[in-house]
Formats: C-alpha cells, sequence, structure tokens
C-alpha cells in the first residue's frame, strides 16, 4: 500500500523527479547532493529538450535576422519560439545540473525557468489565437497601428505574467522545508500547481471560443465567396472543410499534448508514483516540440527563407506578399 506519510529525506532519489520514500511516490524537481543513478525518463526529457532547442532556434533566428518578419505575426510567432527555446534550454540544464552539478540554488532557478518558459508558451498561444480572431472579425483595421501596439501589450502581459509566476519557487514559495505541502512536482507546491493548472484551463477555454468565432468567419466567409464567384456547393464544401480541419488539427494538438498534465496536477498529490507525473509531462513537452512546424514551419514567408539559407542565397530584403494571420 502507498505510504501516505510525509517523504523521507534519509531515502535515495532516482532523477529529477524521484522518489521521496519507500513507496516511489513524488516526482522531484530538486537537485540532491549525491550522485543519482540516470533515470530513462529524464534521458528522454532531456532528448526531448534538445530537439525542441534546435527546432526553435531555427526560427528564432529565421525571424531575428530577417526585417521582414517584423509584422505582428511573426513577433508573436517568435515570441511563442523564444519561450519553447527556453523550454528546451530549461530541460536539458535540469538534466546537466540535476546529475553532474547538483545544487539546491540552481535547482530553485531552473525549475523557474520552466515554469517561465511552458507559461510564455501557452500564453503566447493564446495571444496567436486572438491576433488570428481579429485578423478576421476587424479585417479592413487589422493593418493599423492599433495592431502593433495590442501586440507589444499581449507581449508585455505574457511574459510579464510568466516571469511572476516562474519567480514564485525562486523567491520562497517552494516545498522544500514543507513537504506535505508538495505538488506531483516537487519543489513547486499545490496550490502553485493548481494555480497553474486553473491557469491553463482559463487559456483552453478562450482559445476554445476563439477557435469556434474563427470557424463561424471561415465559413461565412467561405460561403459568400462562393456565391459572389458563382462556385460549386462542393467547392465551398471542401475549403469550408480544409479550413475547420486546420483549426481542429491546431486546438487538438494543443489539447491532448497539456490537458493530461493539467487534470493530473488538479487531482494528484506527492504521495502518487513518479511515473504519472513522467506519463503526463513528457506529451506536455512535446507541445513545444509541434508549435514550430504548426506556427512557423507552414508559415509561406518562412519556408521561403529557409530555402534560400538552403540554397545560399539568402537575403535578408527579399520581398514578401502581406498576409494576414488568418492565412497561416
Amino acid at each position: 500500500m502507498m505510504e501516505k506519510g510525509p517523504p523521507n529525506s534519509s531515502e535515495g532519489q532516482q532523477g529529477w523527479f524521484s522518489a521521496r520514500n519507500g513507496s516511489g511516490s513524488s516526482l522531484d524537481l530538486e537537485s540532491v547532493v549525491r550522485p543519482l543513478a540516470l533515470n530513462p525518463w529524464d534521458v528522454v526529457l532531456c532528448v526531448s529538450g534538445t530537439i525542441i532547442s534546435c527546432e526553435n532556434a531555427i526560427v528564432v533566428v529565421v525571424i531575428f535576422y530577417t526585417p521582414a518578419f517584423r509584422a505582428p505575426m511573426f513577433l508573436l510567432i517568435g515570441s511563442l519560439a523564444t519561450a519553447d527555446l527556453l523550454a528546451g534550454l530549461g530541460l536539458i540544464l535540469h538534466f546537466a545540473f540535476v546529475y553532474f552539478a547538483p545544487s539546491e540554488a540552481v535547482s530553485l532557478l531552473t525549475v523557474g525557468l520552466l515554469v517561465t518558459s511552458f507559461t510564455a508558451s501557452v500564453c503566447s498561444l493564446l495571444t496567436i489565437t486572438i491576433d488570428r480572431y481579429l485578423s478576421l472579425y476587424n479585417a479592413l483595421t487589422y493593418y493599423s497601428e492599433r495592431t502593433v501596439t495590442r501586440t507589444y501589450i499581449m507581449l508585455i502581459l505574457t511574459w510579464g505574467a510568466s516571469i511572476c509566476y516562474g519567480l514564485l519557487p525562486v523567491m520562497g514559495w517552494n516545498c522544500l522545508k514543507e513537504p506535505p505541502a508538495c505538488s506531483v512536482v516537487r519543489p513547486l507546491t499545490k496550490n502553485h500547481l493548481i494555480i497553474l493548472s486553473v491557469s491553463f484551463f482559463a487559456v483552453f477555454a478562450a482559445m476554445l471560443q476563439l477557435y469556434v468565432q474563427i470557424c463561424r468567419i471561415v465559413c461565412r466567409h467561405a460561403h459568400q465567396i462562393a456565391v459572389q464567384r458563382h462556385f460549386l456547393a462542393s467547392s465551398h464544401y471542401v475549403t469550408t472543410r480544409k479550413g475547420i480541419a486546420t483549426l481542429a488539427v491546431i486546438l487538438g494538438t494543443f489539447a491532448s499534448c497539456w490537458l493530461p498534465f493539467a487534470v493530473y496536477c488538479l487531482l494528484g498529490d506527492y504521495t502518487y508514483p513518479a511515473l504519472y507525473t513522467y506519463a503526463t509531462l513528457l506529451p506536455a513537452t512535446y507541445n513545444s516540440m509541434l508549435n514550430p512546424v504548426i506556427y512557423a514551419f507552414r508559415n509561406q514567408e518562412i519556408q521561403k527563407v529557409l530555402w534560400a539559407v538552403c540554397c545560399g542565397c539568402f537575403s535578408p530584403t527579399l520581398p514578401f506578399r502581406s498576409r494576414s494571420p488568418s492565412d497561416v
């Protein structure tokens, strides 16, 4: 039977998310002083972090070094790529510090980095969704200074809130001195993880509502175009189905990656087996791996730059056709 008492610090750990008692419960992001046996789950997370870092580094470099990519849409994609890049680096650094240079202070910093980056990633997805909705709802006024101002405000709020969330465990809101207050991810407290999970559900609900509205606008526009150009009903159906399928893939990927971990964070506690946290956290990291494919590499302008770089004929002043977020 699973032991329900407070964790015993005298017993060994087996990785970031290690067992703090004999039953193998409570996942641990806290470093320890003595050497640890290599945990295969930690290796998988480190490999995921490496892939995430490489993918998103490409996106960040392309957007940063291409002056044509200064439109609000690309700023938001760049914010998402930066957040995911930091998340990948956080996974790598945490693995390195836990196994090769264990330190409680450094461990708290890397945990704060992971909380900040994953929070910024989720919030950046919301800002992209808002931008796409407004590009359809206010199509005539989208290309204005107001849109640029709104974009910078969303970026400031996104990163400001994310940094605040990440600083909480570093500034003392952790369970290092009070093990019973721990969540399924040490050293985060149960209350901290509940706040993060509730915030995620709020973001998910907002994205779901916005994408429902986007689907309605897309269907209405497709019908109007079909009537004006005398398209066949089948053409209208194909166009609408393609647009809805794209939105379903975007939202479905986000939900399938993050929902298991968010639900488990609400229901689980530090006595639960570490395996459960690994099994739900790993898919959440895959979202940062898939984001560049969904939001960046599918963009035709970014594709042109990548092909130009591969061919050795890159020019930062390549002409691009102005596209709205709804085209991506």
